[in-house]
């Protein structure tokens, strides 16, 4: 029987040093630390990736799997560390990376009604591994902002839009997503909810209306905000109007590192 050559161990002569190989998409379960119930169980999906040197043809993709299934039983984002240094060790690489989108759910009380109801956020966590060990967490919140000069200019009225806006943050001291969330929310023209009765659709739009901001407002007060908090080091803001009288959107973003 012949022998089987390991094609991915043949040698590349092209001298190319991949920066990120691996595998994308990877629907995974995963526990996340809650403000006020502890812990959050909820579905991630992964990108992991490692660097591939330029001597090797090809990386082993089944062995990301392997590794991640090492920590089914742990709370991975707090092995990220330990993920990356064995995939690291598993791949032969110098470097290597993970990504984490999932929905993060935040009970939310309607301003008026106090009806409470479930709200999803998108939150993203990258972390990589080289010489030192890296993390950001982020998390997109959407909100309501109204436009302050269509508020100047009109006679009755004004025009308003759904925002999303994106913060990422590293951090030296721990801080929670909700946090980040609050935030954000404390920016905007008006939070948006998941149910509201009519009593809290008259709250939050005459709130909007006394409260107008531009995508500009919008990441300068966020930007106050993380400047001032001295356990945060690095942060991105990025927040996008999705215009209701323009056929375009409005984007703003600042980025400072702290060090």
């Amino acid at each position: 029987m012949k022998d089987k050559i390991d094609i991915q161990n043949l040698t590349d002569t092209r001298k190319i040093t991949i920066d990120k190989v691996g595998v994308k998409n990877v629907q995974y379960p995963i526990i996340v630390e809650d403000r006020a119930d502890r812990i959050q169980n909820t579905i991630a999906n992964l990108d992991i990736f490692v660097e591939l040197p330029h001597q090797y043809r090809g990386t082993h993709m089944s062995r990301f799997l392997e590794v991640l299934n090492h920590f089914h039983t742990e709370t991975l984002i707090n092995s990220l560390p330990e993920f990356l240094q064995e995939l690291r060790t598993a791949l032969k690489a110098d470097a290597a990376y993970v990504k984490l989108t999932f929905p993060y759910f935040i009970k939310k009380v309607a301003p008026v009604s106090k009806i409470k109801s479930l709200m999803n956020y998108q939150c993203v966590f990258e972390s990589s591994l080289r010489d030192e060990y890296c993390l950001k967490i982020g998390v997109e919140v959407p909100i309501t902002t109204l436009c302050p000069c269509s508020k100047e200019i009109s006679d009755f009225g004004a025009h308003s839009q759904r925002s999303y806006v994106f913060v990422s943050v590293r951090y030296q001291e721990f801080i929670w997503l909700e946090e980040i969330i609050d935030l954000v929310e404390a920016a905007a023209s008006s939070e948006v909810y998941s149910l509201l009765k009519r009593v809290d659709e008259k709250f939050v739009t005459e709130k909007a209306y006394q409260n107008p901001a531009f995508v500009e407002d919008v990441v300068r007060e966020i930007t106050l905000k993380l400047q001032n908090d001295s356990r945060i080091t690095w942060f991105r803001v990025e927040s996008e109007n999705l215009e209701s009288i323009h056929n375009h959107n409005a984007f703003a973003s600042v980025e400072r590192n702290k060090r």
